[in-house]
């Protein structure tokens, strides 16, 4: 953690990424053990903390770790900051750890992964688990669209099937006046879901528009890809 990099997010972000830099040269650099020598492979994220004045201590650990992923897939000895684009590639990561995790136990299954991540102006919106968070969430979204990456993976480990696909939904909310958020809140309560609106009951109401080319995506399985990944995986459907 970098404290006091300054008002400049720009420059605040050059520091921080100059000292990456420094920090990965240092670990590259080979050492001995009892006289033989070793090498370290090392990857880093970072992030600039705050962008938005919603933004919590979990954002920016979880923002680090999504850039410190990317940087990983790029190679060794590499810093990635983390971009807005990256969500997407975070619900797809996931899903098919999900999916990798059961197929590891029941390797002549097909199994099932997926995740969803939603993106307000770069900032993913989780679980709110209080009614406060929830308000909170409402309000930041009202008069706003924001993005779900919903994403799905198939995997097969005796086939060696490993596929998985991303679909974006993009929803326009009403500008909701405080009265509406706390009576749908209270008729509902989606302190269990992902950016406090469940699309499938009362939360449509919130809604002006929903752009998709799949749908279903929205409530958390995008049917359209899993159906077509599932029959590359050799499942005959219908």
């Amino acid at each position: 953690l970098l404290p006091d990099m300054g008002h400049d997010r720009a420059l605040a972000t050059q520091g921080a990424e100059r000292v990456g830099h420094k920090l990965l040269a240092a670990l590259l650099q080979p050492f001995q053990v009892d006289g033989l020598e070793y090498t370290l492979g090392a990857s880093m994220g970072c992030t600039v903390f705050p962008k938005s004045p919603n933004e919590s201590a979990e954002d920016l650990v979880r923002e680090a770790d999504t850039a410190m992923y990317v940087a990983k897939a790029a190679g060794r000895g590499t810093l990635r900051r983390y971009e807005h684009s990256m969500q997407r590639g975070v619900a797809e990561r996931l899903a098919l750890a999900k999916a990798q995790a059961v197929a590891a136990a029941h390797p002549e299954a097909i199994v099932i992964g997926s995740d969803q991540v939603c993106d307000l102006h770069g900032q993913a919106l989780g679980k709110p688990g209080t009614h406060a968070k929830a308000v909170a969430q409402l309000q930041a979204m009202r008069g706003h669209s924001m993005v779900f990456h919903t994403a799905v993976a198939v995997v097969c480990q005796h086939s060696g099937f490993c596929q998985s696909h991303t679909s974006q939904v993009t929803v326009q909310f009403r500008d909701l006046s405080d009265a509406e958020i706390e009576r749908y809140l209270h008729l509902e309560q989606p302190y269990d879901c992902a950016d406090s609106a469940k699309s499938e009951g009362l939360g449509i109401s919130l809604l002006d528009a929903i752009h998709s080319d799949d749908p279903t995506a929205l409530i958390g399985l995008p049917l359209i890809a899993t159906a077509r990944l599932l029959r590359q995986a050799g499942v005959v459907l219908p």
